[in-house]
Parts: structure tokens; C-alpha cells; sequence
């Protein structure tokens, strides 16, 4: 009986040893934009700093065939707590608003709208900081590409001329 206990105990001991089975944890106080870029870069995918017109850095990627952007928001001393995956479609203003807006309230996650000229747009917001985790990142990104991919479909389907 006391090698059982003992046996357990042990087990027990082993699933909540620090670092057992531990995320890792995103940098604290966010993430710069070559973090960003090195963690897609690692995962395969294109990840090219720019400059926006405004002056700050963003990053150029593709996924499921399609390029994006992703902007950075929440930066102190070039951490940022906080990214969007952004996506604009250029449809010449010709995009069935009613499709967009059946997918959009039907997705939890991403949102869509339509801009001054009646091209769709897709985006998504993720915070970084208090307590991300590179496995948390992971998730949402899946979140984006499975939402891009899913959008893009709405597009092609609802768009005259494509």
C-alpha cells in the first residue's frame, strides 16, 4: 500500500513539476515586429518588414494562397501588446455587401466590412500581453487562415467579373 501511495505521489509529483508541460511564454510586454517576423518565418511563412505611409513598421505575409498584412498596436520602446491581420480585397467596388454581412454574422472571431469605395476588408485583432503564449499565438493565427480561407471563398463566389 505505501509503494502505491508512494507511486502516486511520485506521478502526481511529475504532471505539476515546473516546466512539465509549461507554454512559452511571448516576450513580456508584447512583441517587436522582427519577433513577429521570425516566428512566422520559423512556422514557413513569408514575413516581409515594411513601412507604412504613416511611418510605422508592418509586416507583409501570405497564407492559403493570399497575402496580408499584419499592423502593430500597444507599443512602448518597440514591444507591442497587440497585432491585426488585416486583409483587403480590391473588387473595383463591386462586392455584394449582403454576403459579407451574412458571413460576418455568422463568424465569431473576424470581422468584415466594406471601405469608402465598397471593397471588402477582413480583419483580426489579437492581444499580446498580459500572459501570451507562442501556442496561444499559434491558435489564433489558425483562427485567421481558416477565417481567410473561408472568406476568401464569399469573395469569389459574391464578386461580378471573378
Amino acid at each position: 500500500m505505501r509503494r502505491a501511495f508512494l507511486t502516486s505521489v511520485t506521478v502526481l509529483g511529475f504532471f505539476l513539476a515546473p516546466g512539465a508541460a509549461q507554454a512559452r511564454d511571448l516576450p513580456h510586454g508584447g512583441m517587436t515586429v522582427e519577433d513577429v517576423a521570425s516566428w512566422l518565418q520559423d512556422a514557413g511563412y513569408k514575413a516581409q518588414i515594411q513601412t507604412g505611409k504613416d511611418g510605422a513598421p508592418n509586416i507583409d505575409s501570405s497564407a492559403e494562397g493570399m497575402n496580408f498584412q499584419i499592423y502593430f498596436y500597444d507599443c512602448k520602446d518597440k514591444r507591442c501588446g497587440s497585432i491585426q491581420f488585416s486583409k483587403g480585397y480590391d473588387t473595383g467596388g463591386a462586392f455584394d455587401a449582403k454576403a459579407m454581412n451574412d458571413w460576418t454574422a455568422k463568424d465569431r472571431w473576424v470581422r468584415a466590412f466594406a471601405d469608402d469605395v465598397n471593397d471588402p476588408w477582413l480583419e483580426y485583432d489579437v492581444d499580446l500581453t498580459p500572459g501570451g503564449t507562442y501556442e496561444l499565438l499559434n491558435d489564433e493565427f489558425k483562427i485567421w487562415r481558416d477565417s481567410l480561407r473561408r472568406f476568401d471563398g464569399v469573395i469569389n463566389a459574391k464578386t461580378p467579373g471573378q
